[in-house]
Formats: structure tokens, sequence, C-alpha cells
């Protein structure tokens, strides 16, 4: 009896240590892993040696794209903002919010399969209140312009309902 309970002690603890091996060999994301020394480059093998080790380069990466979101998504998070309104204490944030959730819709039409060309009227009118934004997206300027805003935002509202192929 005592073999077979010693046996089955060894076996988890293997399987432990084979568990926490594998979790530490593997680094989390946003995170990195300082080698082993058998892991180091030659030159930091040398530096134990008495050389100099050479200096590392940074290597150069390429930013991952930022993905694009879809267009039904895009949609909906605009449509969460018709229950809001422009309330004293609320009204910036729900202008930028508004004004956020037609840039991203705006993007996501572009990069939309079907093309731009499917989304020509939505996206002209998003044009035109770009133009008459401008950069400035301060809360003044888009109190300036809030009937414009949210004009937009519900013409889009009203043309994706006659397209639900689009956001279904």
């Amino acid at each position: 009896m005592r073999i077979h309970q010693g046996r089955g002690t060894a076996v988890a603890a293997v399987f432990l240590a084979a568990f926490l091996v594998s979790c530490s060999a593997s680094p989390e994301a946003g995170s990195e892993r300082k080698p082993t020394a058998s892991e180091q480059p030659a030159n930091v093998a040398d530096a134990a040696d008495g050389a100099e080790p050479a200096a590392a380069e940074p290597e150069a990466q390429e930013p991952l794209p930022t993905p694009v979101e879809k267009v039904r998504d895009a949609f909906a998070t605009l449509q969460a903002t018709l229950g809001d309104t422009c309330t004293p204490g609320n009204c910036d944030y729900f202008l930028s919010r508004v004004n956020d959730e037609l840039t991203g819709l705006d993007k996501a039409m572009k990069a939309d399969p079907k093309g731009p060309g499917h989304f020509k009227q939505p996206l002209a009118w998003m044009s035109a209140l770009q133009e008459t934004l401008g950069d400035d997206t301060s809360t003044a300027n888009l109190e300036k312009h809030r009937s414009e805003l949210i004009g937009v935002r519900d013409k889009i509202n009203t043309w994706m309902q006659d397209h639900p192929d689009d956001y279904r």
C-alpha cells in the first residue's frame, strides 16, 4: 500500500513540476523574461571572461496595425448614445462621446469589405461634420455645433435602419 501512495505522490509532483516549468517558460503578454545563463548571447558569456560586451541594438519592430471595428459594432456603440442627452454636468461627455462614436463609425465604414461606395451618404454626412468641426474637438466647439453633431448621428441611425444587413 505504501508504495502505491508513494507513486501517486511522485506522479503528482512530476505533473506539478512540469506545469510550473511550462508556465515559467512562456512569458506573459506585456512582460519580458530575462534569459537564463544557457540562453545568454555569446557576448554576455564573453563578459564573464573579462571581455567587453558589445552594445545591444534594439530590434526595430513595426507597430501592429490597429484593427478597425466592424460597422455593426461601431453602429451599436453609436446607437447607445440615442438615449442620452446634453444635460448640465454631462454635456461635455455626451458630445465628445457622440463625436468619438461617429469617428469610429466613419473608419469602420471606410474599411468595410463592401467599400465606401456602399456607405456613400453616411460618409458624406460625417465628412461635412468633420469639415465643420475641423481639428477642434473641444467642448466649446462641440457645443457650438451640437445640432449638426446630433443631426448627423440621427440621420445615420435612420439610414442604418433602412440597411439592416449592415448591422445585424
